[in-house]
This record gives C-alpha cells, structure tokens and sequence, in this order.
C-alpha cells in the first residue's frame, strides 16, 4: 500500500536532529510522498530548503492565519513568483483561527483573499486552516469562487458538516488528521464517513496531533497510516482501498506534484 501525508511541517526545528530517520520511518511504513506546509513567507526558504533536499517531499507557500499580522507585506505578486518553483504545489495554509485570534480576524481575512487570489491566478491549489470560523471560511470561499475557477483542501478537517458539504460544492477536498483517531471524535467520523470517496485526503499535520496510539509523542509521517486505518474503518472500507483512494486524490488535486515524489 501506498500513503500521502499531505500536511506536514518537517522543516520545524523538532525534526532538526533525526529528519533521515523520520523519513525512513515513513518510507518502511509505505508512505512514499509528503507535502511539507509555509506557515511564514519570511521563513519559506527554509521549507524549500527541505522540499528540494527530499525527493518524496514537495511544498507550499503561504502565512499561517496565526502571522497575518506580522507578515502583512505578502502580496498576490509575490506567492505567485514563489509558486513558480518546480517544487512548490500550492499556497498555504492560509485560512482563519478564531479560537486563538493570534492575529486579528481582519488581518486573517486579507492574508486569506491574498492567497485565494494568488490560487486562481497560479492554478494551484490552496490550503486552507479554519477553526471555530465556520460562516466567515465559508462566505470567504464562496465569495472567491465566484470570481473564477479555484481548488484546494480544508486541512486538519474539525469543523461542521455544513462547512465540508460547502466546501466539496466549491470543488474543494476535506483532510483528516490524528484527530479522526481521538476517543471523543465520533461526530468527525461520521462526517468522514459520509463525504464522497474522492474528496478526502489523509495528513498528519505532523509535529502536531499525534493519532492513538501514539497520542502525546511528536507526530511524524509515518503516523499518517493510523489515520487512514480509523478512516477506512469509519468508512467500511478496505484499507488498501482508502489508501489507494487518498492517494489518487491527492495527486489529482496537487496536479504540480510529481506521481512518485
């Protein structure tokens, strides 16, 4: 079988003294491609850095919604000369925290129109980070898809049915994380269970959200495989099958990414 981690943060300083063996890790553990998330433009070198070091890896660039604030100077021009790179395949994560409003909504919302716009312009996709900000994240999506054609993917997927249902009408993926896995996520489970096979994306958002049982330790790419198996189980699938099918997905909506990364 063969896994995508779509989310991860392997240029983190967590992963500074063993990233070659968390990447064998996840290659014994059949994860064969990993995209490895910008959270700061002003840091993006770093991320690159990584992306070009590892064939398996590719990239995003993009502000975290957490640094609206601090990296207001992101323009639509810039993302999109950044994107340009062979191992660049989208923009992101972007998006809008309410629960922790480390940056004021306003600013999240212009950072999050910035690279919706860059996304449309470049023809990649966008990630887009949303919590406890359901009708802003909404309205902001369909508001940017009127304006033209526009793909991507609700990470770390938390939120409320009506949200994913809205995004998959707006031609957008839903990715689960460790959280699928948690003893009290049963409302997120049947949302998974009820979403169309080929719009779900699987991720470990790794070095965060560990799934069970390695819940508490820092989390890597090869954990990416303990999401897929509770996701397939709430799903009544095989686990080969889930597998196949997130990982065709993935490479159909990151259509830049190279097939055996």
């Amino acid at each position: 079988m063969r896994f995508v981690d779509s989310h991860c943060h392997l240029d983190f300083p967590d992963y500074q003294d063993d990233l070659d063996a968390v990447m064998a890790r996840a290659a014994a553990a059949g994860v064969t491609s990993m995209l490895t998330i910008s959270t700061h433009v002003s840091r993006f070198s770093r991320v690159l850095a990584v992306a070009e070091a590892l064939p398996a890896v590719v990239c995003t660039v993009g502000v975290h919604p957490h640094e609206a604030a601090r990296e207001e100077g992101v323009t639509v021009d810039r993302l999109v000369d950044l994107s340009g790179h062979p191992k660049v395949v989208g923009f992101g994560e972007t998006g809008l925290d309410y629960y922790y409003e480390h940056s004021p909504r306003a600013a999240q919302q212009a950072s999050f129109r910035i690279h919706l716009q860059a996304a449309r312009r470049a023809g990649l996709p966008v990630v887009v980070h949303t919590r406890d900000a359901d009708e802003d994240t909404a309205a902001i999506l369909r508001e940017a898809a009127a304006e033209g054609p526009l793909s991507g993917v609700l990470h770390c997927f938390s939120s409320g049915e009506a949200l994913a249902r809205t995004a998959i009408d707006l031609g957008f993926y839903i990715s689960f994380s460790g959280i699928i896995t948690f003893k009290k996520a049963d409302a997120l489970r049947r949302i998974a269970a009820a979403l169309p096979r080929d719009r779900i994306l699987i991720e470990t958002d790794a070095p965060y959200l560990a799934p069970v049982p390695h819940r508490g330790r820092r989390n890597e790419p090869a954990y990416v495989t303990e999401t897929a198996r509770v996701l397939a189980a709430a799903r009544g699938e095989e686990l080969a099958a889930l597998a196949a099918a997130t990982t065709e997905n993935f490479f159909r909506l990151f259509a830049k990414a190279p097939p055996c990364a």
